[in-house]
């Protein structure tokens, strides 16, 4: 059995996949006037990193019509679990304790979220 390697998007290729996450689809256009809503950003620039993602495996694009179609090929789940375990292991000696600790020392929850926390907890300690 073959081992695939998961790629590692950068930030610029994150933004473009939240917005393909969300749209599940979307020529580089509508990606673009995404993310020109919290940045500033070329159009050229956008168009690259879509090419180069799509390169990697990280979108698929349909090219039947002039305008190209493209939606993400890896999962929004898949790809936070890759992130959350590198940064796991990177910065937090591999404790995710000191990980919820951290976010939840530096960041106000609600009284729902933390109520969420705590069943969550609950649930996998039966």
């Amino acid at each position: 059995m073959a081992v695939t390697k998961q790629i590692k998007p950068t930030e610029g290729e994150l933004e473009i996949l939240q917005v393909l996450w969300d749209k599940q689809s979307a020529t580089v256009r509508d990606v673009h006037g995404e993310i020109l809503k919290s940045k500033d950003a070329g159009y050229t620039t956008t168009l690259k990193l879509m090419q180069i993602m799509f390169e990697k495996g990280l979108v698929t694009r349909d090219s039947s019509s002039k305008t190209h179609i493209y939606q993400p090929a890896v999962s929004r789940e898949n790809t936070q679990n890759l992130l959350l375990n590198k940064m796991i292991d990177s910065l937090f000696a591999g404790s995710p304790a000191q990980l919820v600790m951290q976010a939840l020392g530096n960041h106000k929850a609600s009284k729902e979220e933390l109520e969420e926390i705590s069943n969550f907890l609950k649930s996998i300690n039966k």
